[in-house]
């Protein structure tokens, strides 16, 4: 009973690599198992697999597979649940700058619980992380609604005892045990990894697991039965039905050798759940935020010890050096990142795109590579007869016609290729079927022959006899039915088929092959003596009619889409299952520059530097495994890339994992859906091209932010290390500088909603760290020298150069202070002239005069003795129009001279 052992884990992958590699390792390995336990399977016999798994064709006894399922456990491979609403709670406060407040906040109410910064500090954390989980929960229950199964029962055979007669039971999936018989019929899932015991004409659609198109016949016999080699891929063994597969045509019955995290599927599933790999989001938020981080620690002990030296007041001095670290904190990044990606998600949603990860949005702004599998996306998904040839590559009404013939008179289901030949003939009214044929007989598909036939009755009178002419029409993969001919129709005359004309005609079909085309002979013969039955017996001595090539047609709208993305900076890779040459026709047909293509098989013997390189140059891979895929996108990843992946079978989870943004269709297998960040409800590369606008918007309003902020808070402390240093109290109460600061970042919550320039959206977009710094340094100092102005103006032009005049100075940088960081917003937001080449939209307007309405309400207001504040003579506000003017013309000649110097801005 080697079936029926309990489940072990995969062997695990050498220490001393990176948990990546080692989930890696563990996929590879786990899957290599699986399948090598698989083929084991398809090369037993029936009968012997039967006994292996303690079953018999009768099905089992409901006692037994009570005992199986508890011992097995639920036939569910692995997925990742979302965590419960608390868990996610706690992580939307989980990150470096709410933790920084939360300590700030502590310390101020470990000095005095009643200090109202540490309400304002509260409010802010509050806001930031109550704003972010709401989004994310919001986001995740619409993406919870994708996961449903199509089908979530199947037929299986069982018996109330051991003497009882077999009855056929629809139980939930879930419950399929090892042994038990499963019935399937055209259109049923397959729920397990299964043996085949019986089958008649069964066809099943393994796109999922291998790539391919067309569905695949399947039989109950072994390989070796029919002359043909074991294989070593289970996907491609006749006799076995695996999970994530359904069938097309046919019926069939089967025995279930594996369930669950054992299947071909679940080894795979089981593999792909845990922590996902950093995301370029991920790595730039952290980069960014530890950059801050450290530049707070370095300039706050700064302010404190020169406030504790020269004012005397460590109390004080502490106190506005925590004030002066909130200044520097950008506090409300989470805030303002959830809500620029929960605006990403609507605007997308209303496009057929469901976001499950926000962060996804921003990672699709920045991918500067999509890898693409080909069936669905640059094609319609759908088979279409492309051209019917004579055996000279002609293209002959005849051969369609006997085409035709064949696929309108079998009985059984009609495959793909024969609703194609159908369809062709039902749009262009080129045969009509009338009182000349009526049926007599077929002779089925099977996998071995690889071709089906009908007898027809032409209804025509032979010789003085009267008895009707039957014509057999045989369809079929060329090299069957060429064995079976002996003659060819060339221009209407009847000729041997030599060697030489042999060779001819199968130049025809290789060179449609090497099209990308899936090529079928049609070859008749007519009956000399007719009869009420035929076999395959029957089927020689044909005379060859020509060729039926069938094309999966690339989208109207694929080349223009893919032009859209190559348009904004994203070169795209196809990354397939499917054969090398229909891919190179498809991808050539869509506009993709083919080059050399590099089969999965070519890529397994490279080192990981080889790869980069390989992948780096090669625009289309066939034939590639899902480890193989998986393998590709982390190679272009270590080359710098972002890296997009679009995919919907278990073949392409792996890689829809590891890649920064995973995309998937809501009519992908269950674990693709769950592999991938971003969902669509149309496969589409147009959709595509405007979810990265949008994604390249969100993360530049982001960015619009963290500069504008980061240089601005910069500017502040810089000016408090000069003010702390020469005057003699201090030059703003630490209250004061929380206030300004939550007013400021408050009027910052319609960043999400501003408008990003056209120039701006035409490349792909990635964190920059470095830059960021940069930015800060340069723009920050340019508001020091507006501030140090207004300092000077408070101390000579208002006299307010004493302890008993502070409140004085310090409402008046007060509002100085708010004022320029709001308006300079509108400077940093656009590289051209504000106003008049690039304006904000209405909601950043409407924010801006709101904070700077309150910024010249507060020193009069009814807070004001509470907050320290006095009120402003009339004639300051002069005084404060001039300096907030220069200070806008300073910074754009500084933000031309940066702009020329380093080539960017944002």
């Amino acid at each position: 009973m080697t079936m029926l052992t309990p489940r072990t884990p995969a062997k695990l992958a050498p220490p001393g690599r990176s948990r990546r590699e080692r989930k890696a390792a563990e996929l590879e390995s786990r899957t290599r198992l699986v399948g090598e336990r698989l083929t084991a399977i398809s090369a037993r016999s029936g009968v012997q697999v039967l006994q292996e798994v303690d079953a018999s064709t009768a099905g089992l006894t409901h006692a037994e597979a009570a005992l199986r399922l508890e011992r097995h456990g639920p036939n569910v491979v692995a997925q990742e649940r979302a965590p419960r609403w608390y868990v996610r709670l706690a992580k939307a406060f989980w990150n470096p700058f709410i933790a920084v407040l939360v300590f700030l906040a502590a310390v101020m109410y470990w000095q005095d619980p009643e200090d109202p910064g540490v309400v304002i500090l509260s409010v802010m954390v509050g806001i930031s992380g109550l704003l972010r989980f709401w989004q994310e929960f919001r986001s995740g229950r619409a993406a919870d609604a994708l996961k449903q199964l199509v089908t979530t029962t199947c037929a299986v055979q069982r018996r109330a005892g051991s003497g009882s007669a077999p009855t056929a039971f629809e139980v939930p999936m879930d419950q399929v045990v090892p042994g038990d018989v499963v019935k399937l019929a055209a259109g049923d899932l397959i729920p397990a990894d299964l043996r085949i015991v019986t089958a008649k004409d069964l066809s099943v659609a393994q796109a999922a697991l291998s790539g391919e198109s067309l569905p695949v016949a399947k039989a109950d016999t072994r390989a070796p039965d029919f002359g043909r080699p074991d294989t070593t891929d289970p996907v491609e063994a006749d006799n076995l039905a695996l999970m994530g597969t359904s069938v097309t045509s046919g019926t069939a019955t089967g025995v279930v050798v594996a369930t669950g995290a054992d299947t071909y599927f679940g080894s795979m599933a089981g593999s792909l759940v845990g922590e996902r790999p950093q995301t370029n989001f991920d790595t730039g938020v952290r980069r960014v935020s530890f950059l801050l981080i450290r530049f707070m620690l370095v300039m706050v002990p700064v302010v404190f010890m020169i406030n504790g030296f020269t004012k005397g007041d460590w109390d004080e001095a502490f106190l506005f050096g925590i004030a002066v670290a909130v200044g520097l904190t950008p506090e409300m990044l989470p805030m303002v990142v959830s809500a620029n990606l929960a605006r990403g998600a609507v605007a997308m949603s209303r496009r057929k795109v469901v976001v499950k990860r926000l962060n996804a949005i921003q990672n699709l702004g920045a991918m500067d590579v999509l890898c693409t599998d080909k069936t669905g996306t640059l094609t319609e998904d759908r088979i279409v007869l492309d051209r019917y040839l004579d055996v000279h590559g002609q293209e002959d009404g005849e051969v369609l016609e006997y085409g035709y013939l064949n696929s309108h008179f079998q009985t059984g289901l009609k495959n793909l290729m024969d609703q194609a030949v159908i369809d062709r003939v039902d749009e262009a009214e080129e045969v009509v079927v009338d009182a000349r044929f009526s049926m007599v007989d077929e002779i089925p598909f099977d996998f071995a022959r690889r071709r089906m036939t009908v007898v027809l009755d032409r209804n025509s009178v032979v010789g003085d006899f009267g008895r009707s002419e039957h014509i057999m029409i045989t369809k079929g993969a060329v090299e069957e039915v060429l064995d079976l001919c002996t003659h060819m129709t060339d221009r209407g005359e009847r000729v041997e088929l030599t060697e030489q004309l042999r060779w001819h005609v199968t130049r025809i079909a290789e060179d449609n092959n090497r099209q990308g085309l899936r090529v079928l002979a049609v070859a008749t013969r007519t009956i000399d003596t007719p009869r009420e039955t035929y076999s395959v017996a029957d089927e020689d001595r044909l005379t060859l009619v020509g060729f039926l090539a069938f094309l999966d047609p690339p989208k109207a709208d694929t080349a223009r889409a893919l032009q859209g993305l190559s348009d904004k900076g994203i070169a795209v890779k196809v990354v397939t299952g499917d054969n090398e040459l229909v891919a190179a026709r498809v991808c050539a047909d869509v506009g993709i520059d083919v080059g050399q293509v590099v089969l999965g098989s070519g890529t397994d013997g490279l080192g990981d530097a080889e790869l980069r390189a390989l992948a780096a140059r090669t625009t289309v891979f066939a034939k590639v495994n899902p480890v193989q895929k998986a393998r590709i996108v982390r190679a272009l990843q270590a080359e710098g890339h972002t890296v997009g992946f679009l995919g919907d079978g278990i073949n392409d989870a792996a890689a829809l994992r590891d890649a920064d943004v995973g995309i998937s269709v809501d009519t992908a297998v269950d674990i693709a859906k769950e592999s991938a960040d971003i969902i669509l409800l149309e496969k589409d590369l147009t959709v595509l091209e405007q979810g990265v606008v949008q994604g390249r918007t969100t993360f530049g309003n982001t960015v619009k932010y963290i500069k504008m902020t980061a240089s601005s808070n910069f500017g502040n402390v810089f000016s408090v290390l000069v003010a702390s240093a020469f005057i003699p109290f201090q030059p703003m109460l630490a209250i004061m500088l929380l206030v300004q600061n939550l007013v400021y970042d408050i009027s910052q919550l319609a960043t999400p909603w501003d408008r990003m320039d056209e120039e701006y959206l035409r490349k792909p977009r990635n964190w920059d760290a470095k830059g960021i710094g940069r930015f800060m340094v340069t723009i920050g100092p340019v508001s020091s020298i507006f501030d140090i102005s207004m300092f000077l103006i408070m101390w000579h032009v208002f006299e307010a150069n004493s302890t008993a005049s502070q409140s004085l100075f310090q409402s008046g940088w007060f509002i100085e202070g708010l004022l320029s960081q709001t308006l300079i917003v509108h400077m940093i937001r656009t590289r051209k002239i504000p106003f008049i080449q690039s304006r904000a939209s209405w909601p950043v307007m409407v924010m801006t005069v709101l904070a700077v309405l309150t910024g010249l309400w507060l020193p009069f207001s009814p807070l004001a003795p509470s907050l320290g504040f006095v009120a402003l003579p009339a004639s300051y506000f002069p005084w404060l129009i001039g300096v907030l003017l220069a200070y806008c013309t300073l910074t754009q000649l500084v933000k031309t001279w940066y702009i020329r110097t380093f080539n960017t801005w944002l």
